[in-house]
């Protein structure tokens, strides 16, 4: 389950029948990639170069390939003709993009409608593989590189560490790295030292007990061969040793048997009968031979062109590569998979051929783990033991109370009856129940978003799943332009297919995460975005001082990140510790209706505290919001509704126009207002 926008899984069959369709409907695709200056073999940014680098190693022919360089006029900037040996690439100006991209950062790719737009690197890349693919079935080795389960790179750098090293941090890292000046440049990156360590830390792999006993028997044959060795060489006059030839390790055989589709010897597939009687507390941990594990995947592609430049760079300055004896390793062994010199040359690529390089002492490392320290221990110390009452009374005793403002307008509703099927959630294989719990989800949103919208407005619908709420929007108010923004590609092609039936022209869709996102707009909905992707689409809202209507979801997901820390307004940080905060999410997700209805009620609370920290955080950045909850209450277990509007010079916010609900000026707080001030 991918944590951040929803929380439905996908059904394999429906996927292969959407991997099917997609084939049979095959449209020309644009890919848009920046273009910023060339150094040596590599086009910056390095987010290009990877690009560039999977369309050769996949041989892929596949897209339309457009460079846009950083200045306005492409002719302003020389682009030498043979950086390239195998794909045509054409040049154009950014004010040419289709429309739908220009609202997102690059790398991107558009459908010829210009209607759906995939943006950012990994969900890029992961689209060249699949399309590679399925316009050719026998590149399996293409589709493996998706890694098992096909998740590789899948999850968001916003909640995925891993992704956000691959796919963020190393490539900013050698970019600055490179643009440094020698003297100003320090020896190694601590993302790049990150690395180091992570390929320093045991493989798990889904067959692992079953690949950790065959190393358990390599290990102990090894080991009894070597004895008469060891022996005779004791014995020898002369005192010299005796050369001893190691095998290949177990890691490497099962990674390059795959590789070359062959299969593991039944030497090492046999298990002797103590071996199988050995804990698995006992057995070895297996090491990494690529940078996920045993297999060679997308994020080696990514990493390649990026640790590439990042030694060409160092053995020019002369410095010493000591402390990456598992990146120079790992960098030789890519170099063997079939097709990456092969890529690399067609990229002008000159890979370097590095000596052995002993291992460095850990506590050289130590210190750049996997997690940066501040969260390290504040995820450790969210382990935590105890109820919600303690930290509800503490709040309580400082005027911090849940309270909701009246909900606007409660007996609104859509006429479902009228609506066109294509419009209604129900359709599909949503339950009659669930069907009905929805349209009144949909129809709090709804009311919401009609009392704030005008015409010309652009309206994002961010982690929009299958389009409840967008599809809605966008045939309500054909004035409007509604986009809806998800990371799930098969969610957002049935949105597709929907508005496709209805015949909408006023909407896009973006297959991307948040962060790829940088459109204008003036009003931001989800509906149940889980975790900290509410407070992503709330820093989102504030950064184009757009209003905003959402429901939270799964607050127990809610924890530090880079980019968030909580509690996060003034008020509650002088209350609250994090640990603190963290027991109000993970009790407010006590409102199942199966709980005992006293359980509920202290969820339901907790729920409200939670949603009043972020109410307040916004409010510091000149917002007025208030917490809402739905109508009716049962239409969801997770039944809150933020709607935020930005303070207008002279004091005053835009107003709730329709007869029945409220205006509101955010010089004066609303008798009835969400929270009791501390």
């Amino acid at each position: 389950m991918q944590v951040l926008w929803q929380c439905s899984s996908v059904n394999p069959l429906e996927e292969r029948q959407f991997r099917r369709k997609m084939k049979d409907s095959v449209a020309e695709e644009h890919l848009y990639l920046d273009f910023s200056h060339q150094y040596r073999d590599t086009i910056f940014p390095l987010h290009t170069s990877v690009s560039l680098f999977l369309l050769s190693y996949c041989d892929c022919k596949l897209f339309k390939i457009f460079l846009v360089p950083s200045g306005e006029d492409p002719d302003d900037q020389l682009v030498t003709k043979n950086f390239l040996v195998d794909l045509e690439v054409h040049l154009i100006s950014r004010h040419q993009l289709p429309v739908v991209v220009q609202s997102c950062c690059l790398p991107a790719v558009v459908v010829k409608d210009g209607k759906f737009c995939r943006a950012g690197l990994s969900v890029v890349l992961r689209h060249i593989i699949q399309k590679t693919y399925e316009a050719d079935p026998s590149k399996k080795d293409v589709l493996e590189l998706l890694g098992f389960k096909k998740t590789c790179l899948k999850a968001c750098a916003e909640v995925s560490q891993w992704t956000r090293l691959c796919e963020i941090s190393i490539p900013l890292a050698v970019e600055e790295f490179l643009a440094a000046s020698p003297e100003h440049c320090q020896a190694v990156p601590p993302d790049i030292l990150q690395l180091e360590t992570k390929l320093g830390e045991p493989v798990r792999v889904h067959n692992d007990d079953k690949i950790r006993r065959q190393k358990l028997q390599q290990q102990k044959a090894v080991a009894k061969a070597a004895v008469p060795l060891l022996g005779k060489a004791a014995a020898s006059e002369e005192g010299k040793p005796v050369e001893m030839h190691e095998l290949p390790s177990l890691e490497l055989s099962i990674a390059f048997s795959k590789l070359l589709d062959k299969e593991v010897s039944d030497a090492v597939n046999r298990e002797a009968p103590h071996i199988r009687r050995t804990k698995t507390s006992d057995l070895p941990l297996l090491d990494h031979v690529f940078a996920e594990g045993l297999y060679f995947t997308l994020a080696d592609i990514v990493l390649l062109p990026c640790i590439h430049q990042f030694l060409v760079s160092s053995k020019n300055q002369g410095k010493n590569l000591v402390n990456l004896p598992l990146i120079s390793s790992w960098y030789r062994r890519v170099q063997e998979v079939p097709g990456v010199k092969k890529a690399a040359g067609k990229c002008n690529m000159e890979l370097l051929q590095l000596p052995d390089l002993t291992s460095a002492p850990k506590e050289q490392l130590q210190e750049f783990s996997s997690v940066p320290d501040e969260l390290e221990e504040e995820n450790e110390d969210s382990h935590f033991i105890g109820g919600p009452r303690p930290t509800m009374t503490k709040l309580m005793e400082n005027g911090v109370e849940a309270k909701f403002s009246p909900h606007p307008c409660p007996s609104w509703t859509l006429d479902w009856t009228s609506l066109p099927s294509a419009v209604n959630p129900g359709e599909g294989k949503m339950s009659r129940d669930r069907a009905l719990r929805k349209q009144q989800q949909l129809n709090n949103l709804v009311a919401a978003v009609t009392k704030l919208a005008k015409p010309g407005d652009v309206i994002v619908d961010f982690c929009s799943g299958g389009g409840h709420v967008g599809i809605v929007l966008a045939h309500m108010m054909p004035s409007c332009q509604v986009v809806l923004i998800e990371n799930k590609e098969l969610s957002l092609v049935r949105a597709k297919d929907r508005s496709d039936e209805l015949g909408l022209n006023n909407i896009w869709f973006i297959q991307a995460n948040l962060d790829y996102f940088n459109g204008t707009f003036n009003i931001g909905v989800a509906l149940h975005a889980c975790g900290v992707a509410t407070d992503m689409v709330i820093e989102h809202c504030i950064k184009a001082r757009a209003a905003f209507v959402i429901s939270p979801c799964c607050y127990g997901f809610i924890q530090n990140t880079v980019k968030f820390k909580y509690p996060q307004s003034h008020q509650f940080k002088e209350i609250l510790s994090y640990k603190e905060h963290m027991i109000l999410c993970r009790f407010a997700d006590q409102t199942a209706v199966q709980l005992p209805p006293e359980r509920r009620l202290i969820g339901k609370q907790c729920m409200g505290l939670v949603d009043l920290d972020r109410a307040w955080a916004a409010e510091e950045h000149n917002y007025s919001v208030q917490v809402i909850s739905m109508e009716p209450e049962s239409c969801s277990p997770k039944n809150n509704m933020l709607v935020g509007i930005p303070i207008l010079k002279g004091g005053c916010t835009l107003s709730w126009k329709h007869e029945g609900c409220y205006s509101r000026h955010a010089c004066r707080r609303m008798e009835n207002g969400y929270g009791m001030q501390s």
